[in-house]
């Protein structure tokens, strides 16, 4: 079941990102050198983990979102499936992020994730558009 998986992970990415803002929370008020992490907050590295973490909330509430959809909506199968893995790809974007942050890894994945999930969003807007009557499944 395709929009399924993208209600499963979406929700098991907002647990981990939800997770991960704790994490930064702790950084900010609790840890040791907190003073240095809030004096350097808005650049660099705490910058992008802030992105991080507000990107992986948004995609799998996207995902979450776009599963329901694909499930309510009477949208052709291998439509249905290639919205799905565009949506669950675009995961990658804040995972992206969080290993250029701590890995140093290049922004492939970073850029990768986005173009797939503006791909998904596109696509599932278009395909409802093109609806006959949507009076039916709301």
């Amino acid at each position: 079941m395709t929009g399924k998986h993208n209600i499963s992970w979406g929700l098991m990415f907002l647990a981990v990102f939800m997770l991960y803002g704790f994490l930064l929370i702790y950084l900010r008020d609790f840890a040791p050198g907190k003073e240095q992490w809030i004096n350097e907050y808005s650049t660099g590295k705490h910058f992008e983990s802030r992105l991080a973490h507000v990107h992986g909330n948004l995609f799998a509430f996207l995902n979450i979102l776009i599963g329901y959809l694909l499930l309510k909506f009477d949208i052709p199968v291998k439509t249905k499936k290639v919205i799905s893995f565009l949506a669950l790809t675009g995961m990658l974007m804040p995972i992206g992020i969080v290993l250029e942050i701590y890995l140093g890894a290049p922004p492939y994945f970073v850029l990768i994730g986005a173009i797939m999930e503006i791909a998904a969003v596109f696509l599932l807007g278009f395909n409802i558009f093109q609806l006959k009557n949507l009076k039916q499944h709301v």
